[in-house]
């Protein structure tokens, strides 16, 4: 996957480091991505276990969503951040892509991250690998309604034909949460969304029972990626 964009972009940046000493980072990173040129929205993301969005963390593995000005910009931060260098030099494993936005709706913390890309990035083949973002910010009092629903979706997921790799992600601990997957095509993503009954069920509990108080889901059209995401690139 070679293509590239001279508009503003996405990338998700996964990254594996061999010990718990990498919980530091969520901290130190922030001053060094605020003054980041070009970069444009960003949030360091914890991750879960394996592919599950259950309440169990990763804390050996971090994620990093981010909306660039240009392809320039992340060109940039790939080779000149000491970010990226300490990727390049602790971590155990790690993988990136960059993401041409599809579709959005939602916001993000009031913001609304990938709608202006939406505008200035020409249409792209919609029959290759799409990227699935969700994000939700959960209300407390439907926290346990929410983690009672995650294995029907996490068993559904698992067993999905088209699903080429998932990860849970989340900026607190249990009540801003999301996922980040890879699918076969379209097609793929609409039958796991539509076909599967756990799913479906979730998806009409949300919105009868007001589960959360600000969602986001977004389509991109994913290309230009990069190492390894438990031991494979899963668009290779």
């Amino acid at each position: 996957m070679t293509e590239t964009s001279n508009g503003p972009i996405v990338s998700f940046h996964l990254t594996r480091y061999p010990d718990l000493g990498a919980m530091r980072h969520m901290a130190f990173d922030r001053p060094v991505l605020g003054r980041t040129p070009g970069l444009v929205f960003w949030r360091l993301l914890g991750s879960g276990r394996g592919a599950s969005t259950s309440a169990g963390a990763d804390l050996r593995r971090w994620a990093l969503l981010a909306v660039w000005r240009e392809e320039r910009a992340l060109d940039g931060f790939l080779s000149d951040s000491p970010v990226a260098a300490r990727w390049r030099r602790e971590a155990r494993e790690s993988w990136q892509v960059r993401l041409a936005p599809l579709t959005s709706r939602g916001r993000w913390n009031g913001v609304d991250p990938f709608g202006p890309l939406l505008r200035n990035t020409r249409e792209r083949d919609p029959c290759g690998p799409v990227a699935v973002l969700t994000r939700a910010s959960i209300r407390p009092r439907r926290l346990v309604a929410f983690y009672r629903s995650v294995p029907g979706v996490d068993r559904l997921l698992a067993e999905q034909d088209g699903c080429l790799a998932s990860v849970g992600v989340g900026e607190w601990p249990l009540a801003r949460q999301g996922t980040f997957s890879l699918w076969r095509d379209a097609a793929a993503v609409r039958d796991f969304a539509h076909r599967g009954r756990a799913h479906r069920q979730v998806i009409g509990r949300t919105r009868a029972q007001g589960w959360y108080s600000e969602e986001l889901f977004a389509r991109f059209s994913p290309y230009a990626s990069e190492g390894t995401w438990d031991g494979a690139d899963p668009l290779a």
